[in-house]
C-alpha cells in the first residue's frame, strides 16, 4: 500500500537533524541526518529524504501531500549565543541606559557552579548584545500605578532615532520604566521614530516592549524584547529558506515552529522568541501525549541528545510553565515549559584537569562532529562517543546504519593517550570510568529534578529518548525505583514527534498586579472581575489577529483563559486555567481561588494552603487553540517472548562491562516483533539508535513500539499518587 504522508515534524538539533513523518492512518515513520549549522534547510532535506525512503517514496512524491510542518531547531539560540544577530539600537527611560552593563545580580551568576559563584575572581559580567554608545535614554516618566508624572522630552527621542540612524542600525528596541502598565510613551517614541524612518526612507523595524512583552520587571522584560530584535528576527530568514526548500522539493504547506509555552506558532507570529528553545519543548509535548494515550500520569522527561541532557516533569498530566525563566545567561519574561538542562550529552569532551588530575566531562561539546573517531570531524579531544565505541557499546560500521563509519582504533589511541595515560590505568578503565561518571551525573541531575520537588521516583515513570538516551539510560536509572522506565523504538526522533504532537496555539501575558483579600466589599469584586473580563477580551483579540495571519478564523479557535495568582504576600505564583470563559459576577472569582486552592494543595501539600491570608492575582493568561492532526500510536500484534530469537538476532560483540569483557547478543530492532522480551547483555540496533541493556537488566517491546526497561532497586511501599 502506497503511503500518504500528512504530517511533518522537525527537530535540528545540534548534532543530528530528525524528521517525524506521519501519514493518513497515523503510522510514522523517523528520518536522520547530520545537522548542518551553517545552512539548517540543507540537514532537514537530507532527513526529511531519508524518512520518505523507507516508506519508498521520493522526496518530492512525499512533500508534495503533507498537509502541515512543525519546525523546531537551534539557530536562533546558537545566533544569540554566538553573538551573530540583528545590529540592534536601544531607548530606555533617561538614567537607565547602563542596563545591560550592570545586569541584575542574579543574571551574573547564572550558570556558574557553586565555587565559582563564591570566588569573584572567576565570576565576570555576560558581554552585552548591544554597546553602551547604541543605547540612548530619554526623559519622562510613568509611574508603578501607571499615571504620568513626567511628560516624555519629545526632543530627545528625536535625537536618540536620529543617532540611531546614523549608526545604521537595523532594529530599534523601545523599553520604558512601567510601559507594561501604561504604554502612551513608547506608542509616542514609535510615532516619532516611524517618521523619522520614513522620511529618511530607512528601513528599520521598531520593537515595543509594551506591545510584545507587557510584563512585570523592567530587565527581563528588555532582555525579551532584545532577543526579539536581535535574534529572533534574523530567525525569520531561516524559516523562509527552509520554506524556499520545500516549495522547491514540491511542499505546499506552511511551516509552524515550537513555542516555548508548548504549543507551536506560525512563523509570521507578532513574536517569535518565544520559539528561542524549541527543539527540547518538543520531547515534553510528546512526552505528556503519550502518557495521554498510554494513561500515565507523572512522568520524568529526560532528553540525552549530543550536546545536553534536558529534564522536566510532568505531574497528573501537565508540565509546568515558568513565568520569569532564564535562557543562555539571559532573565526573560517569556513564558517557558520548565526544562532544565545540563551541559553533558554524547559529543561532550572530555579531559583530565592536569591540576588535580581529575577527569572533567563538558560542558562544550563536538556537536555534529562526533568525536575523534570520526576522522573527517577534525575533533582532537576525546568524546563521550568515543568511550561507547572503545567498550564495544557503539558499532562503529554501523553509526547512521552505515552512512558513516567511524575508526574505533583512532578513538582507543586518544582514549589512551588524553585519558588512561595521564591517570596511569588501563585504556578500558578509564572509557568506562569516564561513562560511570557520565551517567552519575545524568543521575543525580534526574534525582534532584524530582526529589527536589517534594516528589518520590516511585511514583513517576521514566521516559528516556534523545539519539544518547536508550544507550545510557540503564545507566542513569541504575538503582533509582521508577514505577517504569520507558523507551520509544523512535527515541532519537522523539522531539521531532512531540513537534507533531503539539497544539496550534499561540498566547498573551498581560500583567495585572491586582489583591483579592478576604476584605473586600461586593462592589470592589465585581470591579476586579469586569476588570479581568475586558482585558481577557482584548488578548483573546490579540489571539485571534495571530492565528489571521494564517487564514485560521476566529470561529474556528478554542479560547482558554487563565490567571497567575499566589497567595497575598508570598513571592511565587502558580498558573490556573479559569474553569469560566468570562467572570460574570463577583461570586465567579471564587471559582479561580477554587481553582488556585485545588493546585496549590497539590504543588505544595494541603496543609500550606493559607486561603486567610487572601490572594493576588500577578498577570493575566489567555490561549488559543485549533485542532490539528496529531499521530497515533502503533498498535502491532503481541509475538511470543522468545520469538524474536527466530527473526532479530544479528550475532554478538564483544561488550566490556564491569571490568572484564563478555558477550553481548545484538539485535536488529527492525526485525523486533511486539512481546519480545530480552534479557542482558544485549544491545539492540537501527539506523538511528543503539539500546544497551546491561546484564542483570532486561526489556519488553509492547504493542506501541514502547520498550519497557525493569527496574533494579528496591520499590518502597507508599501511595500510588503525588498528591
Amino acid at each position: 500500500m502506497k503511503r500518504k504522508p500528512r504530517i511533518l515534524g522537525i527537530d535540528a538539533g545540534g548534532t543530528m537533524t530528525d524528521t517525524f513523518v506521519v501519514d493518513d492512518t497515523g503510522a510514522f515513520v523517523v528520518g536522520k541526518a547530520q545537522s548542518t549549522p551553517q545552512d539548517e534547510a540543507i540537514g532537514f532535506m537530507q532527513s526529511a529524504e531519508d524518512a520518505m525512503r523507507q516508506w519508498d517514496l521520493g522526496i518530492s512524491e512525499g512533500l508534495s501531500q503533507i498537509r502541515t510542518g512543525i519546525f523546531s531547531g537551534t539557530a536562533m539560540l546558537n545566533r544569540l549565543l554566538e553573538r551573530k544577530g540583528n545590529k540592534v539600537g536601544i531607548i530606555v527611560s533617561g538614567g537607565m541606559e547602563d542596563y545591560l552593563r550592570m545586569e541584575r545580580g542574579v543574571q551574573t551568576y547564572l550558570g556558574y557552579s557553586f565555587s565559582d559563584r563564591i570566588h569573584t575572581a572567576t565570576h565576570r559580567h555576560n558581554k552585552p548584545l548591544v554597546p553602551r554608545s547604541r543605547i540612548h535614554g530619554v526623559r519622562g516618566r510613568v509611574n508603578v500605578f501607571g499615571s504620568e508624572v513626567i511628560p516624555l522630552y519629545d526632543d530627545e527621542v528625536r535625537l536618540a532615532v536620529e543617532a540611531l540612524l546614523e549608526d545604521e542600525v537595523q532594529a530599534i528596541v523601545v523599553c520604558l520604566i512601567f510601559s507594561y502598565k501604561n504604554g502612551a510613551h513608547e506608542q509616542r517614541v514609535k510615532a516619532i521614530a516611524s517618521e523619522i524612518i520614513k522620511t529618511r526612507g530607512a528601513s528599520v523595524k521598531l520593537f515595543l516592549s509594551s506591545e510584545l512583552y507587557p510584563m512585570r520587571q523592567d530587565f527581563p522584560r528588555l532582555n525579551s524584547t532584545l532577543i526579539e530584535a536581535y535574534a529572533a528576527e534574523p530567525s525569520r530568514n531561516t524559516m523562509s529558506n527552509v520554506k524556499s526548500r520545500l516549495v522547491d522539493a514540491g511542499g505546499a504547506f506552511d511551516i509552524r515552529v515550537m513555542a516555548s509555552h508548548g504549543g507551536s506558532v506560525s512563523t509570521e507570529a507578532r513574536t517569535l522568541a518565544c520559539t528561542l528553545t524549541s527543539g527540547p519543548i518538543g520531547g515534553v509535548i510528546g512526552s505528556r501525549y503519550l502518557g495521554g494515550q498510554m494513561g500515565i500520569r507523572n512522568i520524568a522527561c529526560s532528553d540525552i541528545g549530543g550536546t545536553s541532557f534536558d529534564l522536566a516533569l510532568i505531574t497528573d498530566g501537565e508540565f509546568t510553565i515558568k513565568q520569569n525563566p532564564d535562557i543562555a545567561r539571559f532573565l526573560l519574561t517569556i513564558p517557558l515549559v520548565r526544562i532544565d538542562s545540563v551541559g553533558s550529552g554524547t559529543g561532550s569532551f572530555v579531559r583530565v584537569n592536569p591540576v588535580n588530575n581529575r577527569i572533567e566531562i563538558g560542558p562544550d561539546s563536538a556537536g555534529s562532529r562526533i568525536g575523534t573517531c570520526w576522522p573527517e570531524g577534525d575533533v582532537s579531544t576525546v568524546t563521550i562517543t568515543d568511550c561507547n565505541v572503545v567498550l564495544g557499546y557503539v558499532n562503529p560500521d554501523f553509526f547512521l546504519g552505515g552512512d558513516i563509519t567511524l575508526d574505533r582504533e583512532r578513538a582507543i589511541r586518544n582514549v589512551q593517550d588524553q585519558l588512561a595515560n595521564p591517570l596511569g590505568i588501563d585504556v578500558y578503565r578509564a572509557a568506562a570510568g569516564v561513562l560511570e561518571l557520565f551517567e552519575d551525573h545524568l543521575r543525580n541531575s534526574l534525582l534532584s529534578q524530582i526529589i527536589g520537588r517534594g516528589y518520590g521516583a516511585e511514583t513517576f515513570t521514566c521516559l528516556s529518548y534523545g539519539g544518547g538516551g536508550p544507550l545510557h539510560v540503564a545507566g542513569y536509572t541504575d538503582g533509582i525505583a521508577f514505577e517504569d522506565i520507558l523507551i520509544p523504538a523512535w527515541a532519537p526522533g522523539f522531539s521531532a514527534f512531540g513537534c507533531a504532537c503539539g497544539d496550534y496555539e499561540y498566547r498573551v501575558d498581560r500583567q495585572l498586579d491586582m489583591p483579592l483579600l478576604p476584605t473586600m466589599d461586593h462592589e470592589a469584586r465585581a470591579a476586579l472581575a469586569n476588570a479581568i473580563t475586558a482585558a481577557w477580551g482584548e488578548m483573546a483579540d490579540q489571539v485571534a489577529e495571530d492565528f489571521a495571519k494564517s487564514g485560521v478564523t476566529r470561529d474556528l479557535i478554542t479560547f482558554k483563559p487563565g490567571v497567575r495568582m499566589l497567595y497575598h504576600g508570598q513571592l511565587n505564583d502558580l498558573e490556573i486555567s479559569s474553569p469560566v470563559q468570562r467572570l460574570e459576577s463577583a461570586e465567579d472569582l471564587n471559582l479561580i481561588c477554587d481553582a488556585f486552592e485545588g493546585l496549590y494543595g497539590q504543588v505544595y501539600g494541603l496543609a500550606a494552603r493559607t486561603p486567610q491570608f487572601g490572594y493576588f492575582i500577578t498577570s493575566l493568561v489567555m490561549r488559543g487553540i485549533t485542532e490539528v492532526d496529531k499521530p497515533i500510536l502503533p498498535r502491532e500484534q503481541i509475538a511470543g517472548p522468545d520469538e524474536w530469537k527466530k527473526v532479530a538476532v544479528k550475532g554478538s560483540r564483544k561488550i566490556y562491562w564491569n571490568a572484564q569483557w563478555m558477550d553481548a547478543m545484538i539485535i536488529d530492532l527492525l526485525q523486533l516483533p511486539a512481546g519480545s522480551e530480552i534479557e542482558g547483555p544485549a544491545v539492540v540496533e537501527s539506523p538511528s539508535s543503539t539500546m544497551l541493556i546491561p546484564p542483570e537488566r532486561s526489556a519488553r517491546l509492547d504493542e506501541h513500539r514502547i520498550f519497557h526497561m525493569n527496574t533494579n532497586a528496591v520499590v518502597k511501599p507508599g501511595p500510588a499518587s503525588i498528591h
